[in-house]
């Protein structure tokens, strides 16, 4: 899923079109109001973000995103009018994996979204997490303990590697259905904690690390 901020709703409409006819799913909004609802739903691959947009600026929303753990790590490429180097540059430096001014051709604007994606997935498959004797290898889907693998399913390890990313932090129950699960529902908030409970049997002694932190969510490391 890749999402394309954009107010003109030609250029919108045409950026969601063609990357959905080379097998990518993409939405289209309007603005940062109508991207931050959606973020709250389902967290995209890329985010294609305009500049000059209505209220909040592309700056602003770049600015926010980098700022945000569950958004952070989301490659954005700017795609905009504004094509002076210092505006180039205020991207890149704020957090822009790329920055592609208006007109361009389709062909060249597909292959730079793809050309992002490979970057940013390597990086994904070299990066790893780690809590005392606990190691997490993100991009193989790996864990282990005291260098012996622990066996976790999809939900598990996603459980696990968001808990990891925020180490230090509670992340309320709300906050993990939502990024591990891709929904926001307070009935359904017992999933966590049975996941949590089974995470922590296959964790074995390493599975205490996981704090429970009443009344609000869960914990790992200091």
């Amino acid at each position: 899923m890749i999402y394309c901020v954009e107010d003109e709703k030609n250029i919108r409409e045409l950026l969601v079109y063609t990357l959905e006819t080379t097998g990518f799913s993409a939405k289209g909004f309007v603005d940062g109001k109508e991207l931050q609802a959606a973020l709250k739903k389902e967290l995209p691959v890329l985010i294609l973000l305009d500049i000059m947009l209505p209220g909040e600026d592309g700056y602003a929303i770049l600015t926010r995103l980098k700022a945000d753990p569950d958004t952070r790590n989301i490659p954005v490429i700017m795609v905009t009018a504004k094509e002076a180097e210092f505006d180039k540059v205020k991207g890149l430096e704020a957090g822009a994996d790329d920055y592609i001014t208006k007109p361009f051709g389709m062909m060249e604007f597909v292959a730079r979204v793809k050309a992002v994606l490979r970057r940013c997935t390597k990086k994904e498959e070299n990066r790893e997490l780690h809590c005392g004797e606990l190691k997490v290898f993100v991009g193989r889907h790996e864990v282990q303990i005291r260098d012996k693998k622990v066996e976790l399913t999809r939900k598990e390890f996603e459980l696990l590697q968001y808990l990891l990313e925020n180490k230090g932090l509670v992340m309320s129950r709300n906050q993990i259905l939502c990024h591990v699960w891709g929904y926001d529902f307070d009935g359904e908030t017992r999933t966590v904690d049975v996941h949590v409970r089974t995470l922590r049997q296959k964790l074995g002694e390493a599975g205490n690390m996981v704090e429970t932190v009443r009344g609000v969510g869960y914990r790992i490391g200091d």
